[in-house]
């Protein structure tokens, strides 16, 4: 297999001289009546012409001579090449790909709405060039397979198992492995990826409202307990201080009247309406 072969081109402005010499004194010819050796340095000074070209900075220059691949230009300058040399642009600036959300499943089967973006550049302008059709359009369609891919690797989020990377919450490893799958496909084009991370996620419409209820009740749950824990700690302390300074003697009961009491008015999410006896403590 062929591979990039960086060339050096002739000197632009030393063509461009000859090209004015020649058409001159073609014109001088012509006029002293030497019409074929004014006709023929007109015909090789129009020769130069289209062998003339520049390259900018991080651009590239591919030549190709009936069919047979001669080089890449990569230094930039005004340079000269072979007038029957076909010349194909390439440009070596990092780019970037901006993938539309697309519906996939994740690990779970859920359909999720998810999306990326891609920073890359040409390194190999030969197999840019050759190995694939149309190195722009193979990026595209790679880009939107890994990301399927990818989407199929991990749950959208791990509610269920805390421990689990997710989608949402795999951060800095789910980029990483993005970046290797698309680095792995890219390699055939001659791309080198620069960066690629997940820029839109969510759960697909059909589903939005039920996991958005389902969320929002394993938040409330988690709250919940929070709460009785805290509710319990706080009966057992008053419990532990009555008891310690002997303000009142409970029996078993009146113990368990007390926490029932107790764990309804720190659990309640309303505030609490206290009921006055104005008997006796048996009452």
């Amino acid at each position: 297999m062929k591979t990039e072969i960086e060339t050096k081109p002739t000197n632009g402005a030393m063509m461009l001289f000859l090209f004015f010499a020649l058409f001159i004194a073609g014109i001088i010819s012509i006029y002293k009546e030497q019409q074929i050796m004014g006709a023929l340095m007109l015909l090789i000074s129009f020769f130069i012409l289209p062998g003339l070209c520049i390259i900018n900075p991080n651009e590239s220059l591919v030549l190709v001579l009936f069919g047979d691949y001669k080089g890449t230009i990569k230094q930039n300058g005004f340079f000269w090449t072979n007038p029957f040399m076909i010349k194909k642009k390439v440009s070596l600036r990092a780019q970037n790909f901006d993938s539309s959300p697309i519906k996939v499943n994740d690990k779970l089967g859920n359909p999720i709405m998810i999306g990326g973006v891609l920073v890359w550049k040409v390194q190999n302008t030969y197999k840019s060039s050759f190995e694939v059709d149309d190195y722009k359009n193979f990026i595209k369609v790679q880009s939107e397979s890994a990301i399927r891919k990818l989407a199929g690797l991990y749950p959208y989020d791990n509610l269920d198992h805390e421990h689990e990377i997710s989608l949402r919450s795999g951060g800095e490893e789910v980029n990483l492995q993005l970046e290797k799958e698309l680095a792995e496909r890219l390699e055939i084009a001659g791309i080198v990826v620069l960066e690629a991370r997940i820029s839109s996620l969510a759960y697909a419409s059909e589903i939005a409202g039920a996991m958005l209820q389902r969320q929002q009740a394993i938040a409330m749950v988690a709250a919940r307990q929070k709460i009785v824990e805290g509710a319990v700690g706080m009966v057992e302390s008053a419990l532990k201080s009555l008891s310690d300074k002997n303000i009142i003697d409970l029996d078993i009961d009146k113990k368990a009247a007390m926490i029932s009491n107790l764990m309804v008015v720190l659990c309640s999410d309303k505030s609490a309406s206290p009921v006055v006896n104005a008997g006796t403590l048996h009452q």
